[in-house]
């Protein structure tokens, strides 16, 4: 099997575009690594230069500890599936699965054997005698796979390959791909902008904004504690809850969370409450998912945060109440879109990038010199408002049961899981003490 790794990866078109930006990423032998991020991340550049269909500009791409940036597609004993299948349409399924056998001169019966095997195996055994245009999407998706399978790489490379699909074809699929790969025990890098996908099928995560690597871990640890802002607000349906605070510190007793015309009580016995009373007197980043918060009685005890429902949506299982609970969110969508000017954009793209540095174990400084020559690298605070004439309503998203009795207007009261919570300072970086 293969191993990859990308070192300080870096790939500039000709019209400047800047589609990866330094990325370091290693995937190890028989590990299934997705890479997940919202289109024009840079995922899918960093798969063709991982194939050879693309080369990078700075950087190394390094397949079983030997530097393959000259390395041809063909020599790096890869195998790709792509999003649109690319099936020959005037061959069957079993030549279309065969094809890259007989390019490599197996003989016939043997070839036909393997093919046998593979299409059994992808529940395609039946359709060998069939051409593309007589098979349903799940199946086409099918061939492909077994097109791949069939050469015995040391590396499977997918780009997006369940995109086309309806929803309940793609969760069959998704489980029997992520089996499949794992029994043959090939090293694997499937893109993805389904979080669904990449949480479940995924060994480990590499989570991309803007060319720029966010985050990586496994799916519990991306998703329980996300290096940076972008992170946190990507992952998990609904969002997190992204709120902005002061701190305020009490010594030894506790820190003063104030959202608003409300408090949270971070505990001083609490081991993150000295890394947040770091801001004393600074505004900082709650984020709590709705997992996080329980419907409760105006009078109950601890922590809690009292609001009046906005609306509700109804989800058949559950209903998602959004209370108005009167302080600032932080919206992500919009910080770094640049809202005084066009080209205020660049300069704020980089600035979750300090976190993955030190997870890299390098200096932010080290970082910094190394795209030196690109004004990217300033970074602002995500709680700076350049052009905004008001700040945006934090609507606390609340689980529910399906159907309550309460709507639009009513008061509601939360508790509030303090264990749960997650600080981000005013860059988007994680706060806390050995969080990873």
């Amino acid at each position: 099997m293969t191993t990859v790794s990308l070192k300080d990866v870096t790939k500039v078109f000709p019209d400047g575009t800047v589609a990866v930006d330094n990325v370091s990423l290693d995937v190890a032998d028989g590990e299934f690594m997705v890479l997940l991020g919202p289109s024009g991340c840079g995922k899918s550049t960093v798969l063709r230069m991982v194939a050879g269909l693309e080369d990078p500009t700075n950087g190394a791409v390094i397949l079983d500890g030997r530097l393959a940036n000259e390395l041809p597609p063909r020599d790096r004993g890869i195998a790709m599936v792509f999003q649109d299948f690319a099936l020959y349409p005037h061959m069957t399924v079993g030549e279309n699965i065969g094809f890259p056998l007989r390019l490599s001169g197996v003989e016939p019966t043997p070839r036909q054997e393997r093919v046998a095997d593979v299409a059994s195996a992808l529940g395609i055994g039946d359709v060998l005698g069939r051409r593309p245009s007589q098979l349903s999407g799940g199946q086409r998706q099918r061939v492909a796979m077994g097109r791949a399978i069939v050469r015995r790489p040391g590396l499977f490379l997918m780009d997006e390959p369940l995109s086309n699909l309806d929803s309940g074809l793609r969760a069959e699929l998704r489980a029997e791909i992520s089996g499949l790969v794992r029994e043959l025990g090939v090293s694997t890098i499937y893109v993805t902008h389904d979080q669904a996908e990449a949480l479940t099928m995924a060994d480990r995560v590499a989570i991309m904004r803007k060319g720029v690597l966010q985050d990586v871990g496994t799916p519990t640890q991306v998703y329980g504690k996300p290096a940076t802002l972008y992170v946190a607000a990507f992952l998990g349906s609904p969002r997190m809850n992204l709120l902005e605070a002061s701190v305020y510190v009490h010594l030894d007793r506790y820190v003063q969370l104030n959202l608003g015309d409300q408090s949270l009580y971070l505990q001083w016995n609490d081991i993150r409450a000295r890394a947040v009373s770091h801001f004393h007197g600074e505004r900082i980043v709650i984020g709590v998912r709705a997992e996080a918060l329980t419907p409760v009685g105006p009078d109950h005890p601890g922590d809690v945060l009292h609001g009046r429902i906005r609306y509700l949506e109804h989800h058949g299982h559950e209903s998602l109440a959004f209370v108005d609970i009167g302080a600032n969110a932080v919206v992500v969508d919009e910080v770094g879109r640049g809202s005084t000017e066009d080209n205020a954009e660049p300069n704020r793209l980089r600035r979750f990038g300090s976190v993955v540095n030190r997870l890299k174990g390098r200096t932010a400084n080290a970082a910094n010199t190394a795209v030196a020559e690109r004004p990217s690298q300033q970074r602002e605070s995500v709680l700076s408002d350049p052009g905004r004439h008001h700040r945006r309503a934090a609507e606390l998203a609340v689980r529910l049961a399906p159907y309550p009795q309460v709507g639009s207007g009513h008061p509601l009261a939360v508790s509030v899981r303090m264990d749960a919570l997650h600080f981000f300072d005013d860059r988007g970086d994680r706060i806390d003490v050995g969080w990873r």
